[in-house]
């Protein structure tokens, strides 16, 4: 009984199953809880539209059922006659107009926000390839590929299809300015929680920012139908403080010079033998 509760509950969007902030949830009816300041002005505006499109759905159905009610057959069967009314011809024109205007004004607001930040602490540069990501770190002299951990190589713990074998490190609380680019198709680079959704197409640059608000790991994936194996090409971004960053930073390139050095002695060696 109490299972029927809650799905008839959630069916009929009296209340929401919690979603957490880094991976969407079974049945959410919301967004996925902000971590950023951009996620956080989306959910606002979503807020301000439902309103605006529940009041209009409301007052609509009502005034239908007023006019089923009052200028029925039974109720009036000679009906009135009239052509012209220019009150209610202002009334219908100047109303959907200052709907739009109030949903316009905080739309082009976010857009702007959203577009790029002047006050960038670092960047992150995004490629997209079929099907992985590569990521640069320019500030840091870094870079590397990610790719989806495979179903029989999941740790427990781990999530399936979103899980990646290399994750994107990122400081809390610093602009971070993101370019991206596309190899081959176009792709899209999204993380709902951060709000950040932008396309990656070859031969173009795109930017746009993120500031991550919240400690923590968050997910995204491709958002661009993009071949045969686009649902598995995942997001991983581990969010930490700025100085646990430069820890990872620092060690992350003392140990890629660490495997270059292998790779080179290896390489020289099999050179050798031939």
């Amino acid at each position: 009984m109490r299972r029927l509760t809650l799905v008839a509950t959630a069916a009929l969007g009296l209340a929401a199953w919690p979603a957490r902030a880094d991976q969407p949830v079974p049945w959410a009816l919301n967004f996925q809880p902000a971590a950023s300041p951009t996620m956080e002005r989306i959910t606002e505006l979503s807020t301000l539209l439902n309103i605006v499109i529940i009041t209009i759905m409301v007052l609509v159905t009502v005034m239908l059922g007023w006019v089923i009610w009052r200028y029925n057959a039974r109720r009036n069967p000679v009906p009135q006659q009239f052509s012209h009314n220019t009150v209610l011809e202002i009334a219908w024109t100047a109303i959907p107009a200052l709907i739009l205007l109030a949903i316009a004004l905080p739309s082009f607001r976010l857009l702007y926000f959203m577009d790029r930040t002047q006050d960038a602490e670092m960047t992150l540069k995004v490629t997209g390839h079929q099907w992985y990501w590569s990521y640069e770190y320019p500030d840091h002299n870094l870079s590397f590929d990610a790719f989806m951990v495979a179903d029989d190589d999941l740790q427990p713990g781990q999530l399936r299809l979103l899980t990646t074998d290399r994750e994107v490190v990122l400081p809390v609380g610093v602009p971070i300015r993101v370019l991206l680019a596309a190899d081959d198709v176009i792709h899209s680079w999204a993380v709902p929680a951060l709000g950040v959704k932008t396309d990656s197409v070859p031969g173009r640059l795109n930017e746009t920012w993120v500031r991550i608000d919240k400690p923590g790991t968050y997910y995204g994936q491709c958002s661009e139908l993009c071949g045969v194996n686009h649902g598995f090409m995942p997001i991983m971004i581990r969010a930490v403080a700025k100085d646990q960053f430069l820890a990872w930073t620092e060690e992350t390139r003392i140990r890629t010079a660490a495997n270059s050095r292998e790779n080179d002695t290896s390489d020289k060696a099999k050179g050798g033998k031939s």
